[in-house]
């Protein structure tokens, strides 16, 4: 069974590089600290530190050591502070971000409605199509669209997405409806930043390369492109679902339609039992349902 002893010493003398430092720091004799650190480097059987009479250096072995215990200290830290603010309302501040569109959409709504059930809290939302460190930039939490490509992050998936081919009603009377993917040749295909649309067919993804003489990394704008009868689009649910649902655009191709990907929240592996964080993933997700 592991023991804890000593750990909390060993992390204190590394990070003053004082046996009596750290001794003040925790409110204990520097004796104490010296024999919890010296049993401890006995039960893992190497030297953590140097000591001279006027220095103290952490050894290569005892900063691998220091690097692994500072995150479980972090995260006992997190999970004290969980059961303590556990029917506590969140406070404080709260740093996350998302993807423009959608995050203009769908979760700036979202999160407005949590800041007005939990007023004490702080949210700042910064909505950009950049991916952001958010370890190096202090960010809480993320909304991350289609597939992950952090797998050093926790990750919630919130919901999913789903991708329409589509065009104008007047544009499909005038150049006829596609019904197969090498029909796309012979239509003017309104492109993204990708330069590929997704599709599937006899359950093999197929990116297949189309052309058009628009390109823009705007979805409103090509949505509003396809409005005008100049082509056919391909875009997410949230960017054509209302002009579907009022004919202004038709969905085509329905057969070989992508499976749909997901919308996921991922976050710092210590931030994960943060009250705050924890219910606003709960919001988050019965909100995108």
């Amino acid at each position: 069974m592991l023991s804890w002893e000593g750990v909390s010493e060993f992390v204190a003398v590394a990070e003053a590089q004082s046996f009596t430092a750290a001794a003040n720091s925790l409110g204990i004799s520097t004796a104490q600290v010296s024999r919890q650190v010296g049993a401890l480097e006995t039960r893992l059987g190497t030297k953590l530190f140097y000591r001279t009479t006027r220095k103290v250096t952490i050894t290569e072995t005892g900063q691998v050591y220091y690097n692994h215990c500072r995150q479980v200290l972090e995260g006992l830290a997190e999970a004290e502070r969980a059961v303590t603010n556990l029917h506590q309302e969140p406070k404080g501040r709260l740093n996350m971000t998302a993807p423009v569109t959608f995050g203009e959409t769908r979760i700036a709504p979202l999160i407005n409605d949590f800041l007005l059930r939990y007023p004490e809290l702080e949210i700042n939302l910064r909505l950009t199509n950049q991916r952001l460190d958010l370890v190096a930039e202090s960010y809480d939490l993320a909304i991350r669209l289609g597939e992950l490509e952090d797998s050093s992050m926790m990750a919630k998936r919130l919901s999913s997405r789903r991708h329409y081919t589509c065009a104008a009603p007047e544009y499909l009377a005038a150049h006829g409806t596609p019904n197969a993917l090498s029909e796309l040749d012979a239509h003017n295909c309104l492109q993204g930043s990708l330069g590929y649309w997704r599709f599937q067919e006899n359950g093999t993804t197929r990116h297949i390369r189309v052309k058009g003489n628009l390109r823009c990394n705007s979805g409103a704008s090509l949505v509003d492109a396809a409005q005008k009868n100049l082509g056919i689009i391909q875009l997410p649910d949230y960017y054509v679902e209302a002009d579907l649902s009022a004919g202004r655009l038709i969905s085509v191709l329905d057969a070989y339609r992508a499976p749909d990907d997901g919308i996921w929240a991922i976050y710092p592996q210590y931030r994960h039992l943060s009250p705050k964080v924890r219910l606003l993933l709960d919001h988050l997700w019965k909100g995108l349902q």
